[in-house]
């Protein structure tokens, strides 16, 4: 019988993407599934993939308590119990710090940072009484700051801080906290990244085709959850930059501008 045979699994941000991907995933393996997002039509769409499956799913913006509040009191309302909390919803940017309007640095913290730290908040609670787990996705770039990401970076950072602390209070609690950094993972985050003005980019500055797909990132992911893991971070890009960064912090200053800017302009 599979690990998350008729566990209350929680996605926050699961209509596009790794979200979307983790649910994927999940459904087979029985989980029950519930999950938010903004897009009401994508959950909708969502909900028409899975017709025979108990899928939950409201449209809320994370950056807002009260609707945090809401879909948290829904799901247990729906299932009456919380066994897994997967604080996936983010948004990226893409601008030198010089340039961003401010709305933008705090519109990418309110989600990224505080709309993991709200669901979180109302669903602890029943997280301790099933003594399960919560995950951040979080990113490379919560250990090393990129540069034209500065808030993105600064959200991911305050993420794994938090949790890491959430972790230690609950070590006695029997939950388990745990961070996942994928790296560069083709998905639509960089299309909807705010660009200066805190209008959505429109298009991707990588080769989406040769990065990690969402489903391989989101089977890593189920698989780490099923091991209660500290740490996962994916792909050998992310894993050398950390390493780097760390042991050589100069260096890696270096190469990451030199990855990230040419002739001497941001890469966007």
């Amino acid at each position: 019988m599979s690990f998350f045979n008729d566990k209350v699994v929680v996605v926050t941000g699961g209509s596009d993407g790794i979200g979307r991907a983790l649910i994927e995933e999940l459904i087979p393996l029985g989980a029950k599934i519930a999950t938010c997002g903004r897009n009401y039509d994508k959950l909708y769409n969502l909900q028409l993939s899975y017709p025979t499956v108990l899928l939950h799913t409201m449209a809320i913006d994370v950056s807002k308590e009260s609707d945090c509040r809401r879909f948290i009191e829904s799901v247990m309302e729906e299932f009456g119990r919380i066994d897994i909390l997967i604080n996936n919803a983010g948004i990226s940017m893409r601008s030198l710090f010089s340039d961003v309007d401010m709305d933008v640095m705090k519109r990418v913290m309110d989600i990224n940072f505080f709309g993991a730290v709200y669901c979180t908040k109302f669903a602890l609670p029943h997280i301790i009484k099933t003594k399960g787990t919560i995950a951040g996705i979080s990113s490379v770039a919560g250990y090393r700051g990129i540069p034209g990401r500065s808030g993105y970076s600064a959200s991911k950072f305050a993420l794994q801080g938090w949790l890491e602390a959430l972790r230690t209070e609950l070590r006695e609690a029997g939950v388990n906290v745990m961070w996942v950094s994928p790296g560069f993972t083709a998905s639509n985050i960089r299309n909807a990244a705010l660009n200066e003005k805190g209008l959505a980019q429109g298009e991707s500055p990588l080769e989406e085709g040769k990065l990690m797909t969402a489903q391989d990132c989101a089977k890593h992911i189920v698989r780490a959850i099923e091991k209660k893991k500290r740490t996962l971070v994916l792909t050998s890009t992310g894993k050398m930059t950390i390493f780097m960064n760390k042991l050589f912090p100069s260096l890696s200053d270096r190469f990451t501008y030199n990855y990230f800017f040419k002739d001497k302009k941001l890469i966007k």
